[in-house]
Order: C-alpha cells, then sequence, then structure tokens
C-alpha cells in the first residue's frame, strides 16, 4: 500500500584458503536475456545432515538467482570423498558442468565449520575457496555465505543470498486483515514476527545498519513513524508530530530518517537526525510530496508528488531546494527508490489500468518496465542492486515476488501467508 493512498545470527569467521585465479568461467549480467551457466553443486561431504543441507541450500540460492542452472545430482560421475584432492574434470565434463562445488562441514563443539571450493572444468583449476564458522543455529547463513562468494567469483558481483527481509504479514480475512511486521531470509526461510499485529503497520525500512527499521504505525490512533531494534525490540517515536507522519527512509549512514508530514491535504519532506528534538523541512509545496528516498552517496532525494497534476517523480538536493521532475511518460509514478549502486530509480507505474515495475536513470533516461500487471507496487533493491522484490496483490491476497535488473527470472518469494511492503536488509555482518 502505498503512501498516496493514505492521503487520496551469530557472526561468521570468513577466510579465503586461495587467491583467485584467472579463469574462462564467467557471468555478465549486464546484459538482457542470459542463458544460465550449468553448475553442479556436490553434496557437501563430513556431517551427513547439515553438510547435505547446506549444499542444497547453496544449490538452490545459485538456482533462484537465474544465473546458474544446477545439474540433477543423478547425473554425476564422480563421487567426491575429498576435496583437498582436485576432480576428475574429464568426469565433469562429460555432462557439461562449466563449475563445480565441492565442500565438506564438520562439527566443533557447539558449532560448525563449513569449507567449499569451486572449480572450474574446463580450465581444470581452482578458482576459490572459502571456510566459514558458526553456531549450529546458523547453518543458513553459512549456506548463503558460500552462494554469494560463488556469485561473485562468477559474475564479479556481490552476492546478495546472505540478507533478510522486512515486509509486512497479512492474515485473516480480507475485510478485517491483520497485519504484523516480519522478517525473514531473503529466500523465504526463517520467518519471525516483530510486532504482534494489535495496530495497523506499513511500509518498513531498513537501516543501513541492518539493527534498526522505520516504519508507520496506526497505534494510538495517529498514524506515526516508529524506530525499532529489531534485535533488542526496543521501540521509539521517530517524533511526536501533531499530524500524521509516514513514508520513512533512512540516509545512507543511517543516522537521519526523511519522511512525509500531513499538512492539511497536502504533505511535504522532512529529514530529522535520530534523537534529534526537530525535524528539518525539505519541501514547500502545496501538493502531496511523498515516498522520499536518498541516493546512496547522500548528496539526493528523489521523492513522488502530484505538483503537476499527477503523481510524478521528482530529484531535489538532499538539504532541500529546486526539484527537477524525471518522470514524462502517461500515467503515475510512485513509491520510487534509489538503487545502492546509484545507477537507477526503481519505482511502480500505474497506467491503462495495469501496475507495473520499472526503473529509470536518476536523470530521467532509460526508462524500463520490467513486469506489468495487476496490482503490482513496492519495489525494494538487493544490496547489490541487481535485483528488485516488489508485492502483487491479484485479488485473493498480496504475495512476494523478485525480478531481475533486466526484466527476466521473476520469482514469487514463499511466504508462510500474503506478505506486503518489502525492504530488503543490507549485507548480514
Amino acid at each position: 500500500m502505498s503512501p498516496v493512498r493514505f492521503l487520496r545470527f551469530a557472526a561468521l569467521a570468513f577466510a579465503l584458503l586461495t587467491a583467485p585465479a584467472m579463469a574462462q568461467v564467467r557471468v555478465d549480467i549486464s546484459q538482457g536475456q542470459i542463458q544460465p551457466m550449468p553448475i553442479a553443486v556436490t553434496d557437501f561431504v563430513g556431517d551427513s545432515e547439515v553438510a547435505r543441507e547446506i549444499s542444497n541450500v547453496v544449490e538452490a540460492d545459485l538456482r533462484r538467482s537465474g544465473l546458474f542452472v544446477p545439474i540433477d545430482k543423478a547425473a554425476f560421475i564422480e563421487q567426491i570423498v575429498n576435496i583437498d584432492q582436485p576432480p576428475r574434470f574429464g568426469d565433469w565434463r562429460i555432462i557439461n558442468a562449466q563449475s563445480l562445488v565441492t565442500g565438506r562441514v564438520m562439527r566443533t563443539g557447539s558449532g560448525i565449520r563449513a569449507e567449499f571450493r569451486l572449480w572450474d572444468v574446463f580450465g581444470g583449476q581452482q578458482l576459490t575457496g572459502a571456510q566459514f564458522s558458526a553456531g549450529s543455529d546458523n547453518w543458513r547463513r553459512v549456506a548463503h555465505k558460500i552462494a554469494d562468494a560463488i556469485y561473485e567469483r562468477i559474475t564479479g558481483e556481490k552476492g546478495y543470498f546472505d540478507t533478510r527481509v522486512v515486509f509486512v504479514e497479512e492474515s485473516g480475512p480480507k475485510n478485517q486483515r491483520v497485519k504484523k511486521l516480519a522478517i525473514m531470509d531473503q529466500d523465504g526461510y526463517g520467518t519471525r514476527y516483530l510486532s504482534r499485529g494489535d495496530d495497523l503497520v506499513l511500509t518498513p525500512r531498513f537501516s543501513p545498519s541492518s539493527q534498526m527499521i522505520a516504519y508507520m504505525s496506526f497505534a494510538g490512533g495517529n498514524p506515526r513513524v516508529y524506530l525499532l531494534n529489531i534485535e533488542t525490540g526496543k521501540r521509539e517515536l521517530l517524533g511526536n508530530f501533531p499530524n500524521m507522519s509516514f513514508a520513512p527512509r533512512f540516509s545512507p549512514d543511517g543516522r537521519s530518517v526523511v519522511f512525509s508530514l500531513q499538512d492539511g491535504g497536502n504533505s511535504n519532506l522532512y529529514v530529522m537526525g535520530i534523537g534529534a528534538k526537530a525535524p528539518q523541512r525539505l519541501t514547500q509545496s502545496a501538493a502531496i510530496d511523498t515516498a522520499p528516498s536518498f541516493s546512496p552517496d547522500g548528496a539526493k532525494i528523489v521523492f513522488e508528488s502530484d505538483r503537476g497534476g499527477k503523481p510524478q517523480l521528482y530529484v531535489m538536493p538532499a538539504g532541500g531546494g529546486e526539484a527537477q521532475r524525471i518522470s514524462f511518460g502517461e500515467g503515475s509514478y510512485n513509491t520510487p527508490v534509489w538503487s545502492p549502486r546509484g545507477d537507477y530509480i526503481a519505482f511502480t507505474k500505474q497506467y491503462q489500468g495495469q501496475f507495473a515495475i520499472g526503473v529509470i536513470r536518476p536523470d530521467g533516461s532509460g526508462e524500463r518496465l520490467l513486469t506489468s500487471g495487476f496490482h503490482n507496487e513496492g519495489p525494494t533493491w538487493a544490496p547489490n542492486g541487481r535485483v528488485l522484490m516488489f508485492f502483487r496483490d491479484q485479488g485473493a491476497g498480496p504475495k512476494l515476488f523478485s525480478i531481475d535488473i533486466t526484466g527476466y527470472n521473476e520469482l514469487q518469494v514463499p511466504t508462510q501467508t500474503f506478505a506486503s511492503d518489502p525492504a530488503w536488509s543490507p549485507p548480514l555482518q
């Protein structure tokens, strides 16, 4: 639900076992439709149950990225029993594996230690390897970190698997929905609740620290922006304003929050330092200015405004000042969010009865629609700026989806119930 509708684990030790070698294995993800790379992910050796689970999660992460197609294990000729020895590359070439992942998992008291190796099958050499340690309960994070390392070595881009998503979980009848703040791993596992559903909550947004979120709540009957420490559960008001505050988003340094504040039938943008006593006003508009989002360098803010008659996208200096309109297509543009890379701004576009998720360059050029239908809304970026998540409601209730920046590999993100308003975390520490 866009703001406009209201006004109309443990730490992991990481050590590289080998320096990256030059190899032919490479996936260029800056192009359009990509032919996925055939990759063989073997069952990790060692503790049988945990080792198998870790290798399964690694395989699932790589498959969901759309850049890899894991080969069916039934086709494997060689069974890996010692990852310290080079594999029989000929056995893997026969089944057309371009890359091979081997691994081992060992118990270490109350925790585990996992290591992996990534091999270039046709080049006949090891590309990279790493070792990770964690508590036994954090084995899924170990798997995500291994998948991140593989993704980065082959694509040259940072991975996004060891991340979390905060969202609004929706349950109950359509006219009596209970909405709770919830958080989960990016692949839909490990859901836990951050609120009880006593009050309507919307638009949760991550701090760059990953430990805090800002969101809007109707607690007490007055919609206001709250800050929540997701580790301690401590909640506090951003500011005790007389009118509705909404659409919060953190600055890149996490020290302040930009948001909208209602002023009669209008709303303007304000920024407020965490712990500050008063906000700074950024816009002076007799319109609805809302959904602000900082550029990754903190120098600019993109927002939506109907100052031109219908919601469009504008960019202004982060300290306020003249705003430049950047969207000029037909229809209306909502919920802009700046890519962590700084190269694109994602948005929701409503046009001819369709709701599209699109991207546009900060100067207004290169607009592209990635997916369209009824009803898509609320894009959020993976921390590497290559994947978007959003929600879609086709009538029964909202569900989460992800899509590649090129417009391919659209997938539903599994959740236990209906889900909306996703926000992707930075990489976990």
